[in-house]
């Protein structure tokens, strides 16, 4: 293995693609106007699911082309963990600006959409009020920021831990 490919440029590229594509997840209800609706929600899940699983498949699989077919455990995992952190990343930036510049009355309009189901929901003032404090304190906050990733890192650690794990082959694994 002493040519071995650089991982750098593919963690890059592919992690730009990740993060553009939860940036269109978002854009595409928005622009539709149905960002505060449940099937945006699912939308965005259905996205997140997809390039959770998709980017660090292609990123391994891109490695493992330039590698002569070998990468090792630890190497998918770095692969794909980085893709997810990149795209996240990106896509926390794009989540800030969106809710600093193009619409700074997102998380009030958000704070009364989630009134009104909790409303509708039965809840009483007091559960409301706690669940609209607890919303307040991690929406638009560094702190939120910082779980978002944690979140988004364990996930993706998952993720790739698994795909890794099923594409892996090094050269003393050959029969």
């Amino acid at each position: 293995m002493e040519n071995q490919a650089n991982s750098k440029n593919i963690i890059l590229n592919n992690g730009l693609y990740f993060g553009v594509i939860l940036i269109l997840a978002s854009l595409i209800p928005y622009g539709m106007g149905m960002h505060f609706e449940p099937t945006a929600g699912y939308f965005n899940f259905a996205a997140i699911v997809l390039v959770i699983i998709l980017f660090p498949i292609l990123g391994m699989n891109k490695f493992k082309n330039l590698n002569n077919g070998f990468m090792t455990w630890g190497q998918g995992v770095k692969i794909g963990l980085g893709i997810v952190l990149i795209g996240s990343v990106i896509s926390i930036i794009y989540q800030y600006f969106f809710t600093t510049f193009i619409e700074p009355e997102f998380y009030n309009q958000l704070a009364e959409v989630t009134r009104n189901s909790l409303l509708d929901a039965g809840l009483t003032e007091d559960q409301i009020e706690m669940q609209m404090n607890m919303q307040s304190k991690f929406q638009g906050t560094p702190m939120g920021y910082a779980v978002g990733i944690l979140f988004m890192a364990f996930i993706g650690f998952v993720s790739s831990a698994i795909i890794a794990a099923v594409k892996k082959k090094s050269e003393f694994e050959t029969y």
